[in-house]
């Protein structure tokens, strides 16, 4: 049996779905591949593939031996890669877990820029703002917002956000003005699903105290983008990223709540998963990205983020 062979056949089952899929992308025959999965199944004494008529299922064993595969072949294919030059390096896929209003109203630009001055890469492009797992979607980045404890992810810190709490101006014509932290009680409350502080706001006060507000939403989402739109539309107040709303806190259509109250920093990282080599061009990916992060005025710079 040749190991790298049977490898390669084993991933690329699993990829296509099918022994005679594999067989073709890679150009042998579907025999062949059988015959070698069979042999690395029987080299480990583990069952890996689930054979039916139909599809290729992965047992538990052939879940992780594939995790550990793909770095495999990956890390070939960037040892190739690696004697190669700059040019020849910064080529193919490179996929990118990247929250939705954060990219469409922010890094739309910087994608498109990067799509340019690197032809060689795709951008293969994921847009939610749900958590997405970095290691089970095989995805080479992923910016993630708020504090991280996954030890299986390398963090790289790139800034933090400026944030504050806006409403629109109907809306807290109607309602009245908070005057202070606590009057938000008494106000419909717009909450991001997934923010880590739940149903507490917490503030900083002018003088530097920290103070924690309880609040009662009135509507929760899992998405910034549609927060903005309730907040434009009078339906409450929200506790934004200043990337977000700036534009429409400088056309008078949002207003700032609560103006000489602060928020602790919410930090932006890029991370990437620990046990995979990083290909130069994610290096170059989030190099780029992080000096297009330091020129926002929304965001404190990197080093400036560290001393926070």
């Amino acid at each position: 049996m040749d190991k790298l062979v049977a490898l390669k056949s084993f991933v690329q089952s699993v990829k296509f779905g099918s022994f005679s899929a594999a067989a073709k992308h890679m150009g042998i025959s579907q025999p062949a591949i059988s015959q070698q999965i069979r042999s690395l199944e029987n080299e480990l004494g583990n069952r890996l593939i689930n054979r039916t008529t139909r599809q290729l299922n992965l047992t538990e064993a052939g879940q992780r031996y594939l995790v550990h595969a793909q770095d495999i072949l990956e890390r070939l294919e960037e040892a190739d890669r690696s004697i190669r030059s700059e040019d020849d390096q910064m080529t193919g896929l490179l996929s990118l877990g990247l929250p939705s209003g954060f990219s469409e109203t922010l890094l739309s630009n910087f994608l498109l820029d990067f799509n340019t001055d690197y032809p060689g890469i795709v951008l293969d492009i994921s847009l939610s703002d749900l958590y997405a797992d970095v290691v089970q979607e095989r995805l080479d980045v992923a910016i993630r917002m708020g504090d991280i404890s996954d030890d299986r992810l390398i963090v790289r810190r790139l800034g933090t956000a400026q944030r504050c709490l806006v409403a629109s101006p109907r809306y807290l014509d109607e309602r009245g003005r908070p005057k202070h932290p606590s009057d938000l009680c008494t106000h419909d409350y717009l909450l991001y699903k997934t923010i880590s502080t739940g149903l507490q706001v917490p503030f900083i006060s002018p003088g530097g105290e920290n103070l924690s507000v309880r609040i009662k939403p009135s509507m929760i989402v899992n998405n910034s983008a549609m927060l903005r739109r309730a907040a434009l539309a009078g339906r409450g107040i929200v506790l934004a990223n200043r990337w977000l709303i700036d534009p429409y806190l400088r056309s008078g259509e949002l207003e700032l709540v609560l103006p000489e109250w602060r928020y602790p920093p919410h930090p932006v990282y890029a991370v990437y998963p620990s046990n995979r080599f990083i290909p130069l061009k994610v290096r170059r990916f989030v190099d780029r990205l992080q000096g297009f992060l330091d020129e926002q005025k929304t965001f404190s710079n990197s080093h400036m983020a560290a001393a926070e």
